[in-house]
């Protein structure tokens, strides 16, 4: 599934081509790519008809586009599932097979969503004022990302050591720290040589605090290569992949050496997926709750 650095990549993307243009014409094309909309596909095609994209912003691993016209204003929430790609394409050119949406933009291009398995889908909401910024009302309730002016580590730092719970598991809760995925968990658990199931109140302070801080740098790094792409499904508006998996130095590299002293990396069982780290950089807790620096 996308994360923060994958999903901010189709982001600017987007946002370069779709800013100040007119919606002509919506067209959707499966229902389940709009089943989490009340009023189904009908209702948001007439909506988005006629509007103005007016940006697209971000938060975490959500992405929504800003369009209004003098009487409405709406985000329009994309969530990409496991298989959601939103590219720009011109109008008239072959649809791709799993087309699920098509907005005509009057420059003669098309927004399309396209979605393999169908666990995306797009949804109009109201956005709300939450102080720092508005936001749509279904993304309320998600954390800063460490990306926003509003993101405040040391409130993150708090937040992780009042929970008693396995590290990985706290820094995937996006009400903690919102756009952290199970990728850029592990890169940031190698970097901070902290093993996934170390006990959150055995973590001193300063070591959750750096953390937060390598949580915030392998995601900006892999922001500035166009994200991870492991096959043709990740990929940004124009349909080019990422190059971070290139710089991984813990997702998906079972047996291969650790790239800081050469221990073959582990992959164990987690939460449905997989968890990759070194057992000599980042060694197992016992089964008693531990406690370290």
């Amino acid at each position: 599934m996308p994360e923060l650095p994958e999903v901010e990549t189709i982001r600017r993307g987007l946002a370069v081509h779709l800013a100040g243009r007119t919606v002509r014409d919506v067209e959707v094309l499966h229902p389940r790519a709009v089943r989490r909309h009340v009023g189904g596909g009908v209702d948001l095609a007439s909506r988005l008809r006629g509007k103005h994209f007016d940006g697209v912003e971000r938060r975490g691993k959500y992405m929504w586009l800003l369009a209004s016209d003098p009487a409405d204003e709406v985000a329009a929430v994309v969530h990409l599932g496991m298989s959601g790609q939103m590219l720009i394409a011109e109008q008239g050119s072959d649809d791709p097979i799993h087309l699920r949406i098509r907005a005509v933009l009057d420059d003669g291009h098309e927004l399309r969503f396209v979605d393999q398995r169908t666990f995306g889908g797009w949804l109009l909401d109201d956005l709300v004022d939450t102080g720092a910024r508005k936001l749509p009302e279904s993304v309320a309730h998600i954390a800063a990302d460490p990306f926003e002016e509003s993101f405040d580590r040391d409130a993150v730092v708090s937040a992780l050591r009042r929970r008693d719970t396995e590290i990985k598991r706290a820094i995937l809760d996006q009400t903690v720290i919102s756009g952290v995925g199970n990728i850029y968990a592990d890169e940031s658990l190698w970097r901070a040589q902290l093993h996934g199931r170390r006990r959150t109140k055995g973590i001193s302070r300063a070591k959750l605090g750096e953390l937060v801080d390598h949580i915030t740098d392998v995601m900006g790094e892999a922001i500035k290569v166009g994200g991870t792409s492991f096959d043709d499904l990740y990929v940004n508006v124009n349909g080019q992949s990422g190059y971070f998996e290139r710089s991984l130095n813990a997702y998906g590299r079972e047996a291969l050496p650790c790239r800081r002293c050469e221990t073959p990396m582990v992959r164990e069982a987690f939460m449905n997926r997989s968890s990759f780290f070194c057992p000599t950089c980042q060694r197992v807790p016992s089964t008693r709750r531990s406690t370290g620096k």
